[in-house]
């Protein structure tokens, strides 16, 4: 049996996805190519960039590496404004949801 009430919570949980674009300027993940401190960060952009992409087809998804940094996520939103989420030690759910807060920090702002 299919539990539609159940879907459609986790339809809207994950609606900021969408919204991305709308709150953000601009994403920016640092990462280490081989370090186990951004092993993490490799497989959240691995397993979510398609589908952010997608849903957010001209955003700029900036994924730099070099070698030996700590990973990071930074956020651009209007006017210059940026803020930096350290990665180091999260896993890819952590990740996500620091990037929700972003996204959602960004909302928050234009309202």
């Amino acid at each position: 049996m299919l539990d539609v009430k159940g879907e459609e919570e986790e339809v809207g949980a994950m609606a900021w996805r969408g919204n991305i674009s709308k709150s953000l300027k601009e994403l920016r993940i640092l990462l280490c190519q081989s370090s186990p401190a951004s092993a993490s960060t490799r497989t959240f952009v691995e397993k979510n960039y398609k589908d952010l992409k997608t849903l957010n087809p001209k955003f700029p998804f900036l994924i730099r590496e070099c070698s030996g940094i700590q990973p990071q996520m930074w956020a651009r939103y209007d006017m210059g404004v940026e803020r930096c989420v350290n990665l180091d030690g999260m896993n890819e759910s952590q990740i996500l949801k620091s990037l929700e807060d972003l996204v959602k920090a960004g909302g928050a702002t234009k309202a």
